[in-house]
């Protein structure tokens, strides 16, 4: 109740969080299993259901394959189960697999040769990452970018631009060889390389400089009270008087920057678990759906383009995570048929199903951890 209450009590809790929270992730899970669904269609395979969220149905239909398309009570995921499937997690039913008449064989997944359940397997983080590069894309054409010119109006004492020799109307034109074309791509590349040696690249009275600094990393809270570790320089830019414009992108273009946008959050996740395993990040900042759900509330408050935006970096976020090959996720499935491919036969049952029993254990550790973070941040908060 204490959780509650600090977030405003059930109703607006309801209504400030829970709504915007089951928008985002409704949307994603169902692009992720409509990757796994179309590709399966298309392979021959029959699917027996199509379900976002997980335990019993609150409402569904048959459309006339014979597939049942379900709404199910908790909205933590979902799954597409095909002919052959022992549960949501498509760990085959042997008993049932070993009885089925030939037709049946023919619409079972498990019947399928590899590729073809590596291609319906890997659908489901494809149309993930496609489905962040439409958001952005449709962003960058509609609502479009703020931006400011990447130029220092002043440098902090004692801050690591000055240590480094950064001066006022400085024009920052690349970071380790990447072009700088606003103030917040600046910013960006820099608040993910807190203690890294950057070299940057200024133009200074009609010369070119390079110029090495080393963010410092500080925690920076922001207007939710959400704490963030991140690297800062300490330079500043003006944006008033009209420093700020608004861009708005053709579709090839914005198709690019979409692409782009959906490789930082990739790069971005790997070098920040690549912190995590050698010390230089902590593992608290890994959140479960309760963050996610405070998040979303927050975002909401800046609107709906707001809201698609971090539907677009959690779809990334998921479909990253599935390609992991852990037994149970969509990666560990891929594993599985790989080694497949270069034995010429599948695992046997009981590799598999100790693989199937080692994932599981792992996402319930990574589950519990990470709502285990969500609890600790909200009760600082």
């Amino acid at each position: 109740m204490e959780i509650l209450a600090s977030m405003g009590g059930n109703a607006s809790w309801l209504l400030g969080y829970l709504v915007p929270f089951l928008f985002v992730l409704t949307i994603v899970v169902f692009f992720h299993e409509l990757g796994h669904f179309w590709v399966a269609r298309r392979a021959g395979v029959k699917v027996v259901a199509f379900s976002v969220g997980f335990g019993p149905e609150i409402v569904g239909f048959n459309d006339r394959h014979g597939t049942r398309w379900r709404l199910s009570a908790i909205p933590l995921g979902g799954y597409v189960k095909f002919l052959g499937d022992d549960n949501a997690a498509s760990t085959p039913d042997r008993g049932a697999l070993d009885s089925m008449s030939e037709e049946d064989r023919r619409g079972s997944f498990f019947h399928k040769p590899v590729g073809a359940r590596a291609a319906i397997v890997a659908a489901g983080p494809i149309a993930n990452f496609i489905l962040a590069v439409v958001i952005f894309a449709g962003l960058f054409m509609t609502v479009g970018r703020q931006v400011t010119t990447p130029q220092v109006d002043a440098v902090q004492a004692g801050s690591a631009a000055e240590r480094a020799g950064f001066q006022p109307n400085d024009l920052i034109l690349t970071i380790d060889g990447t072009p700088i074309d606003s103030f917040g791509d600046m910013q960006r590349i820099v608040s993910t390389k807190a203690d890294q040696k950057l070299a940057i690249e200024v133009e200074r009275g009609g010369q070119r400089l390079t110029l090495e600094a080393t963010p410092d990393r500080r925690e920076i809270t922001d207007s939710f009270g959400n704490v963030q570790r991140i690297g800062v320089l300490g330079i500043s830019r003006n944006t008033a008087g009209g420093q700020v414009k608004t861009e708005r992108f053709g579709p090839v273009e914005a198709v690019g920057m979409a692409t782009k946008e959906v490789w930082f959050i990739v790069d971005r996740t790997f070098s920040y678990l690549g912190g995590v395993v050698t010390g230089r990040e902590s593992a608290d900042q890994l959140g479960g759906p309760i963050r996610i759900a405070q998040v979303s509330g927050q975002v909401a408050t800046f609107g709906f383009a707001a809201l698609l935006q971090l539907a677009a970096v959690l779809s990334v976020s998921i479909g990253l995570l599935n390609l992991f090959p852990v037994p149970l996720l969509d990666g560990g499935h891929l594993l599985f048929y790989a080694i497949e491919a270069l034995r010429g036969r599948p695992l046997s049952e009981r590799a598999q199903e100790v693989g199937f029993r080692i994932g599981l254990a792992l996402v319930l550790m990574l589950m519990l951890f990470a709502t285990w973070n969500d609890i600790l941040s909200i009760s600082k908060s």
